[in-house]
């Protein structure tokens, strides 16, 4: 691996820093999943209810939120390295707090502090992964690089979970101490990657994540966020919910298939993107919603139906849905924004998804409790398609 010594510190060059943040980002997004297939085993220990999933779920995805609202943006300000590496100590201390206070409560903040870190690594590593690509002579599409890590890490998460969950002699604190090792190295890693933004003389009053974008540009970024939203809606459905929909609708009661659902999702959205990695924007866009929407339908088929073979078709078809549509989006937004707003213009993108990751989720526990799971997925299917349709029209008409 190619390194720089320097009186001060010693430096990786862009090459292997590139591969270092890709590596380190992936990391942090598979730690936010790997619990999982794991809320079944704490769901059995303790004896609460699913609806208590979907609020442990829901803290991670407000931790995102204000991370990416209060923080999200400050990269542009000092430096991607410093940020980056706040992020991945965040994840160290969610995996300390899930070893050392794994009552509900500490689980609650575990994941609100696992969210922080993934809301600042997330829009960080984004614009960090492009800007050292644009700094090598290799080439290459930085944005796919991210867009596949981003489903891929997440779709690992959930499959070390399930194995852990089914093999491990202590599954509900090996996991979290392995991660907690990992982090800790890929923070050491990461201090070595160079720098990509010059820090400001003056830098300039803090102030919450703000949309710096001409108002002509402003409908495209719309309709592209509520396809996030409605997107990241779906995967927080596998996420969250996957083993009590197993156990409940389809009696599959299995960890590892509770690990194998959110993974085959996710792992169908990186595949998809790169097969589809040189299809244009618009036909991502098209093939990602027409995707999505028909995984939609077939999932809300398969609760009725009791069908596990419905059930993980409609995920491959939803996820691959996922994936296109999503990195067609972040490409599309990134190109509206110069360089001294790309992370602020891509963190706001990531508020937006990850919104989807709260009320839906919030809503669907909810709705599980007075209703039967084909009946809350066939609404859930309503509205997403409601949602995915609109946001397609205002995308492609510019």
């Amino acid at each position: 691996m190619s390194v720089t010594l320097s009186p001060a510190r010693l430096r990786l060059h862009h090459g292997p820093g590139f591969r270092v943040v890709a590596v380190a980002f992936a990391t942090a997004l598979a730690f936010s999943t790997v619990p999982t297939p794991l809320y079944a085993l704490y769901q059995q220990r303790d004896g609460f209810p699913a609806f208590v999933v979907t609020v442990v779920f829901a803290a991670y995805a407000v931790g995102v939120m204000l991370s990416l609202y209060l923080a999200g943006h400050l990269s542009d300000w000092l430096g991607r390295r410093r940020v980056l590496l706040a992020g991945l100590l965040a994840e160290a201390v969610a995996a300390a707090l899930f070893l050392l206070w794994p009552q509900v409560p500490g689980l609650i903040v575990a994941r609100l502090v696992s969210g922080a870190g993934i809301g600042v690594v997330t829009a960080t590593a984004t614009a960090h992964l492009s800007e050292l690509r644009a700094r090598t002579d290799s080439g290459g599409d930085a944005g796919l690089v991210a867009t596949v890590v981003n489903a891929g890490g997440l779709a690992l998460g959930p499959l070390v979970g399930g194995l852990f969950a089914r093999f491990a002699v202590h599954p509900l604190s090996t996991p979290y101490a392995v991660f907690l090792v990992v982090l800790l190295l890929e923070a050491i890693a990461v201090s070595l990657v160079p720098e990509t933004v010059e820090r400001r003389e003056e830098r300039p009053a803090y102030r919450p994540q703000r949309l710096s974008l001409p108002p002509s540009a402003r409908p495209q970024f719309t309709g592209a966020a509520t396809g996030a939203f409605a997107a990241f809606a779906l995967s927080g459905l596998f996420m969250a919910l996957a083993p009590t929909l197993l156990a409940h609708a389809l009696h599959e009661p299995s960890r590892l298939l509770a690990g194998l659902a959110p993974f085959t999702m996710l792992g169908s959205a990186a595949l998809a993107q790169v097969v589809f990695a040189r299809v244009g924007t618009r036909p991502q866009l098209r093939s990602g919603y027409t995707l999505m929407g028909t995984g939609l339908i077939l999932l809300a088929t398969s609760a009725f139906a009791a069908s596990l073979p419905l059930f993980f078709g409609a995920s491959v078809l939803a996820g691959a849905g996922f994936g296109l549509g999503f990195r067609a989006s972040v490409a599309a937004v990134a190109a509206l924004a110069d360089d001294l707003t790309r992370g602020e213009v891509l963190a706001a993108l990531f508020l937006a998804a990850y919104a989807g990751l709260v009320l839906p989720v919030l809503l669907i526990g909810l709705a599980l409790v007075v209703a039967p799971g084909p009946v809350v997925l066939a609404g859930f299917a309503a509205v997403e398609l409601l949602l995915l349709g609109w946001s397609a029209r205002r995308t492609l008409r510019h």
